[in-house]
């Protein structure tokens, strides 16, 4: 059996952890991300960084550990965030619609600060009448 491409350092004080993978995130590896994550909630700690920055490549099974991982870390109470994605992981992400999940809100959407004056309202859009075709319908009115 090869050896796996991916290598776990986990830096944790107190109930806040700091997971970096480094390597490939695949069918063969994505045990051990989960392993590493379940062990982390196992000795208590509640709030999990993964560092991807020097994750070279990640696919499907990878993405469906984060996803399990971030469940079991929600049922105890805690948050897993993933931070600095590799390109085919936000592909990924983009293409299932994971990334709120996973990355948490995009910078403008974040809380502000107490005490912050609140921006105003933004206006949505008219309620349109007409249906919109999708693009390649075959149907070019």
């Amino acid at each position: 059996m090869p050896l796996s491409q991916l290598t776990v350092y986990c830096h944790d004080r107190r109930n806040r952890a700091l997971i970096t993978l480094a390597g490939e995130i695949d069918l063969e590896s994505a045990p051990l991300v989960r392993a590493a994550l379940a062990r982390c909630l196992s000795d208590g700690i509640r709030i999990l960084d993964v560092d991807l920055t020097p994750v070279t490549f990640c696919d499907c099974s990878g993405l469906n550990a984060f996803l399990y991982a971030t469940q079991k870390t929600t049922e105890a109470g805690g948050i897993l965030q993933l931070h600095h994605p590799p390109p085919t992981l936000e592909r990924i992400l983009d293409l299932t619609g994971c990334e709120l999940l996973l990355l948490g809100p995009p910078v403008g959407q974040l809380s502000p600060p107490s005490g912050a004056v609140p921006a105003p309202a933004v206006q949505p859009p008219p309620h349109r009448s007409t249906p919109l075709v999708a693009a390649g319908s075959g149907d070019a009115r």
